[in-house]
């Protein structure tokens, strides 16, 4: 089983439901879930929130996380979480936000550069990864990377 059928398949034993709230990765996230046959019973809604208005007014992020330490940030990507989480009722929350490239980048915030927030049952956590490639490679290998976190936090909290 690939990570989006573990995921479906970990989510449907729990009776429970996902969100996404994705920037750099545009929906990879959300394709890859409803990609996976049972999606429907654990996925109502996710959100591409690519520019900071909607990042605030969709999820909640709040303008001085935006103003302060910017879209690409642990703080925002933790907000995105818990504000999809939130925003479709329910218990996992994952986010994406980051710098795909090929421009954008700066010594501090590198292209390739992501952030991912993991809303469970009222934890939140966020980890930070550094990808190598091209555009398309380092969305999907965000995207892989969420679903691989998710996993994780769920089997740590059984």
């Amino acid at each position: 089983m690939n990570l989006e059928e573990r995921l479906v398949k970990m989510l449907l034993d729990r009776n429970e439901k996902v969100s996404t709230a994705e920037s750099c990765t545009g929906g990879l996230v959300a394709g890859k879930i409803v990609n996976v046959s049972g999606a429907s019973e654990v996925f109502d809604e996710g959100y591409v929130t690519y520019a900071n208005k909607s990042k605030a007014k969709l999820l909640g992020v709040s303008k001085e996380i935006l103003d302060n330490e910017g879209a690409v940030s642990k703080e925002c990507a933790m907000e995105m979480a818990i504000g999809c989480a939130k925003a479709a009722n329910a218990q996992l929350g994952l986010s994406t936000t980051g710098i795909a490239g090929p421009g954008g980048g700066t010594p501090d915030k590198p292209v390739g550069l992501v952030y991912f927030g993991c809303y469970y049952n009222g934890e939140v956590s966020c980890e930070k990864h550094i990808f190598k490639g091209d555009r398309y490679e380092v969305r999907t290998q965000a995207a892989d990377k969420i679903l691989e976190i998710a996993l994780n936090k769920m089997t740590l909290k059984n």
